[in-house]
Formats: C-alpha cells, sequence, structure tokens
C-alpha cells in the first residue's frame, strides 16, 4: 500500500532520521545536519556553562486496543484481583504529570508494540467498521497516542494479526513513526518500516542531545502470521539487526541509544526449532551488543520494573524495564548525561514502573473516544441466543468444562461441513481447544455478542490438518506437560495443579472426539492414559482430521507434528466470528447437546476430583 511521502520524509526532516520510500521498501534516510554547537562545548569545558542534562523517558507495551478502563466482555470497568486498572486513559494522566514534573520539551513517550488487537474495541474498527474502507474512521488507538504525543512505537506480533493492508493504513493515520528494523521486505531485504528516529532535545544551553530509538518486532511473526506475511516480509533475529544498527546510530551522532523490543527479557521460545532466532531475546541483545543504554521490553506480559544486564563486550550495564500489559504500568526512565570533551555521555539510567490505578482518566481522551465507546459497547450487547443454563471456565484449566466442549462442537461441526463430499469427509474429525479465558462466562438467559465472544479472545482462524492417532498422542503428552507433577494422596491446590508461570493456559489444550485421563502423578512425556476413540483403544495408525487454531498450526506452543501435518482446509474467519453465528443460528444452547466430561486428571488410576466423571 503507498504511503504518503510525508510519513518518512518529512518526519525524517523534523528527526533527523527514518526512512525513505524506494521500490515498496523502506531504506535508511540521509541524516539531518545537527544544529551548529559554535563554542559552547569549549566554555563548557571550562567549567563557565551547564554540564549536565537529564530527560526522561516513558513507555508502554502490549496495550492491546485498551484505552478505557473498561471490560467490554463483563460490559463494566476493568478489575482484577490486584486491583489493576487499564487503558490509555489512564497513562494519559501519569504522562501529563510527568511531562509537568520535567518540562514537556525533557520528556519521550515510546511504546514496545502490540497496539491494534485484544479488544472488541480494537476488533470493532478492524472488522465490524474497519478503517481500510473507503472514507472509513480513524482507530481509536491512533487517535489516542496521536493525542498524547506518543513519539514512536515499535511494531508487536499481534500488529500483523489483521493483515498488513490494515496496518499499513494504521501507519499512516499514526504521527509518529511504527518501527521494525528486523521486519524486512520479502524480495528486497530492506526494512519495511522506519528502523529507527533521532529524536532532539535541546538543553538550557542551546546545545541538543540526539536520542535515536531502535524498533525491534518479534521474529515468530513468521510463523504466527504466516497467512498474512509469507512472500511479503521476513523477520530475521533481534540481536542480529541491532547489532547491525546501533553502530549506524552512533555513527550519526546518537548520543543515546534506546531499543523498544517487542520480546521478552528472556525465556524459551514458544516456536521451537522453527526458527534459528530467539523469540524473548531482549537481554541477550542487551549483554551482546554494546551501545544500547536501555531497553523498553514488551511480548511476554510481565512486570520489570528494572533490571541490570552488563555488555559483555563494553562492561557497561543497560537497563530493562518493561511495564504491565494493557496500560496497567507506566515504565519511567530517568537519564543523567554529562557534557565533557565535546561530547555527551550518559551517566546514569534508572528506571522504575508506575501503577495506572493510581490515576483518574484523562478526560481529555476519554472525551475524544467517547463515541466510538458507545458504538461497540452497544454492538457487544446485541443478544444473539439464550442459554438453557449458567456456564462459565474458572475451573477450565483442570477440569472439562461445557464452554471450553461448546468451543470444540462449533469447531468439529464447521470443518466436518466444509469437508462434506469431498475426499475426506469419512474421515473422524477431532477438534483442539484451550481455556482462552479463565473468566469467560455465559449466564441462563440472553446472550450477547460479548458472552460469546469472550469464549474466544483471540482473533484466530480454523484449519483442518491430517494427523495419526500415534500423532494425537504425542500431542496430547506434550500438552500434559502444563501440569504439575504431584504424588498419589499428596494435597490438592486447584490453584497449584498448573505451571500457568510458564506455560500460558492458551498452550494447554485438550481435544474433543477422544476419551483420556491425565496423570499428573507421572514425569510428563508419560501422563496420558486409557486413550480411546468411540470406545476403542486408539489405533496409532488411523487417521484424524484436526481441527485447530492458525496459531497453534503455524508452531505456536511449539506442539507437535501439526504444523507440518498436511493442511486439508482452512477458513479466513475468526473462530470468535463463528461461535458467535453459530450461536444465533441455533437460538438456544443446551449443553446436554455438546458436553460431556472426556478427559479428567487422576493420579496412580485415582481422580484428582472425584465429581470429575459424575
Amino acid at each position: 500500500m503507498p504511503l504518503d511521502r510525508r510519513t518518512f520524509l518529512g518526519r525524517s526532516a523534523v528527526t533527523g532520521a527514518g526512512v525513505a520510500l524506494t521500490g515498496g521498501a523502506a531504506v535508511p534516510a540521509v541524516a539531518a545536519p545537527a544544529v551548529p554547537e559554535r563554542d559552547a562545548g569549549r566554555r563548557d569545558d571550562r567549567g563557565h556553562g551547564p554540564t549536565r542534562y537529564s530527560f526522561t523517558v516513558l513507555g508502554t507495551t502490549d496495550l492491546h486496543g485498551n484505552v478505557f478502563n473498561w471490560d467490554y466482555f463483563t460490559d463494566g470497568e476493568f478489575d482484577d484481583a490486584d486491583h489493576n486498572d487499564v487503558g490509555l486513559a489512564k497513562i494519559a494522566t501519569l504522562v501529563s504529570g510527568i511531562r509537568e514534573e520535567r518540562g514537556r520539551g525533557n520528556t519521550l513517550l515510546i511504546d514496545a508494540g502490540d497496539t491494534i488487537q485484544g479488544t472488541q474495541l480494537s476488533y470493532y474498527y478492524a472488522r465490524v467498521d474497519p478503517i481500510t474502507a473507503q472514507h472509513g474512521p480513524v482507530h481509536p488507538m491512533a487517535r489516542a497516542m496521536n493525542a498524547m504525543g506518543y513519539d514512536a512505537a515499535a511494531l508487536g506480533n499481534h500488529e500483523f494479526n489483521y493483515g498488513i493492508p490494515l496496518l499499513r493504513k494504521f501507519e499512516e493515520q499514526c504521527d509518529f513513526p511504527l518501527l521494525a528494523a528486523n521486519a524486512l521486505d520479502a524480495r528486497t531485504q530492506r526494512p519495511a518500516f522506519s528502523p529507527y528516529v533521532i529524536k532532539r532535545l535541546r538543553t538550557p544551553s542551546g546545545r541538543e542531545v540526539r536520542v535515536a530509538i531502535l524498533g525491534l518486532t518479534n521474529p515468530g511473526i513468521a510463523i504466527w502470521d504466516k497467512a498474512n506475511v509469507s512472500g511479503r516480509m521476513t523477520f530475521p533475529g533481534l540481536e542480529e539487526q541491532a547489532a547491525a544498527w546501533v553502530p549506524k546510530l552512533r555513527s550519526m551522532g546518537a548520543d543515546v541509544v534506546i531499543v523498544s523490543a517487542h520480546s521478552g527479557a528472556d525465556g524459551t521460545s514458544s516456536y521451537g526449532d522453527q526458527l534459528p532466532y530467539v523469540e524473548n531475546a531482549s537481554a541477550l541483545v542487551a549483554q551482546r551488543v554494546p551501545g544500547i543504554d536501555a531497553i523498553l521490553v514488551g511480548h511476554a506480559h510481565v512486570e520489570i520494573p528494572e533490571r541490570l544486564v552488563t555488555n559483555e563486550r563494553t562492561g557497561r550495564q543497560v537497563v530493562l524495564s518493561e511495564p504491565l500489559k494493557w496500560g496497567q504500568r507506566l515504565t519511567r526512565f530517568d537519564f543523567d548525561l554529562a557534557w565533557s570533551h565535546g561530547r555527551w555521555t550518559v551517566e546514569r539510567v534508572g528506571a522504575r514502573v508506575l501503577n495506572s490505578n493510581t490515576a483518574a482518566e484523562d478526560p481529555a481522551i476519554t472525551g475524544l473516544l467517547a463515541e466510538e465507546h458507545k458504538k461497540v459497547v452497544a454492538y457487544v450487547g446485541e443478544v444473539v441466543g439464550t442459554s438453557k443454563t449458567a456456564m462459565d471456565t474458572a475451573q477450565g484449566p483442570y477440569r472439562d468444562v461445557p464452554l471450553i466442549d461448546l468451543i470444540n462442537h462449533v469447531q468439529t461441526l464447521t470443518v466436518e461441513a466444509a469437508l462434506a463430499g469431498g475426499e475426506y469427509a469419512d474421515l473422524p474429525v477431532l477438534s483442539q481447544a484451550s481455556c482462552f479465558s479463565r473468566t469467560a462466562r455465559i449466564a441462563a438467559g440472553d446472550i450477547t455478542i460479548r458472552d460469546a465472544a469472550g469464549l474466544y479472545p483471540f482473533d484466530n482462524t480454523l484449519e483442518a490438518r491430517l494427523v495419526t492417532g500415534a500423532q494425537v498422542r504425542d500431542y496430547l503428552e506434550y500438552s500434559a506437560r502444563y501440569y504439575v507433577e504431584t504424588a498419589p494422596g499428596a494435597p490438592v491446590d486447584p490453584a497449584k495443579l498448573t505451571n500457568a508461570d510458564s506455560i500460558p493456559d492458551y498452550n494447554y489444550d485438550v481435544v474433543s472426539g477422544l476419551t483420556y485421563d491425565i496423570d499428573i502423578a507421572q514425569p510428563a512425556g508419560s501422563r496420558i492414559t486409557g486413550l480411546a476413540f468411540r470406545g476403542e483403544p486408539l489405533d496409532d495408525t488411523a487417521r484424524f482430521v484436526l481441527a485447530v487454531n492458525n496459531y497453534r498450526a503455524a508452531g505456536g506452543g511449539n506442539f507437535p507434528h501439526v504444523p507440518d501435518a498436511q493442511q486439508i482446509w482452512s477458513d479466513s474467519e475468526e473462530i470468535r466470528n463463528t461461535i458467535i453465528a453459530w450461536v444465533r443460528e441455533k437460538g438456544v444452547l443446551d449443553p446436554a447437546e455438546f458436553a460431556s466430561v472426556d478427559w479428567g486428571l487422576t493420579r496412580a488410576g485415582a481422580p484428582v476430583f472425584e465429581d470429575a466423571r459424575a
């Protein structure tokens, strides 16, 4: 999609860096000449002028479409067990207070990605009233972030969920650059987005400080959004691209280098060995790439107020900070610089996080988007059916519950209908699903779009893959590593049964169409017992069709076999919308029609929960 020339060249002229668009790909533009410093340096070196300067960089990450402190699935203010609040409106109040304290010209505001996916507000303007339509609306996140005066934002992997055209439109609507030094045009291998921006801060003495912000995104995009990016973009590793760009930024006169990285501090990769790159590489970048002063960390959804990593080549410490997701926290980096021998050097960097629940929502932001908010509340409140009984997912991580059965039921019926009359019509269909949200709930009575969408908060689509019985067995064994090994007779605390701290709920799958038990007294890899299909022990050579979401099919979670399995069908519609449409067509939900207890937890053959198969 062509971009306004102003998006690149105009911004470069202001900031002194950026990219110019050439042949559909971006290449580094020539930096604007620095403001002349005349003989100020000599005066300062003699002690006749300011020799120190301090400034602040504020950072958010993983906002996931949260502007208001609102939960569209419960139709009320957001709240959790720790009484966190969410949303840019509260972050805006914190930002305004710090700008007043530090001076507007001495602060920068940046983000580390995953901005335009995650709430019904962001979904509405991607699918229901899309920003890509002719004369379409401006994305609420662009409007809010523009009003708050963001200076730059790195791209997250979820920016690609709705396709590149929508991302390009969002980029066009932002008054700040979207950065991704390791998102390359597949044909030219040049940056497809601005790799960096250099901001110029003016000190009281008139001298400027050049602050470079390098954006890095996640290589897993190549797997997770393969359908959207394959053949169009490639995503090399963070360390490799940082090593290429940081020296360039220093040679261009950057006094300070900050990395905004949509990559956790450290940890295993959910795509395993499918890519030669590290998923959560921020600490590795700090350790191995010299010349970086601080890294704003994203992607992992954890809170890191301040972490110091020593660079192995220079011995200097790099400061890392990750604010909690959805606008629950704001990172504050404070930089102290000294002028000596004609250049600025960083003397100290400190970081901390601020809690957004200490701030009121900024009425300038809530007022700006009041109409958009009202439209989305009305949309998710539309009634699409009724339920005979109340159902929820609170016990979904450790029990077979009806609402997860509902997801699998709809997926199975959808795939069966798609394959009817074809080569694979006679193969039995299995289905995988996870407890995507422990707070999903459908009350007895009316079912709204809000209720149905709450079962599936991710924008995944559905695929069908060919698998064997042996592969399904491996798949279930891998999934069962989610549980903590628990000896027979040991006390059972449901809150401590899972490894959810290291294996998110969405990376634990149950598979419908089979019956089986998971013996959590056994070590991971030897837990699946009684695995049967239609009452008979599972035949390892039998062929099945697995209804699977595109995240898992592309390698998300690093489950075995499925990414390499033959794809025989795929859908472009989100599973969430398929569920909503099915409920609307069905009219009345009766768990007796779709729910059954087909799996359970055991220890040495004894059920963990006595009523599990009741």
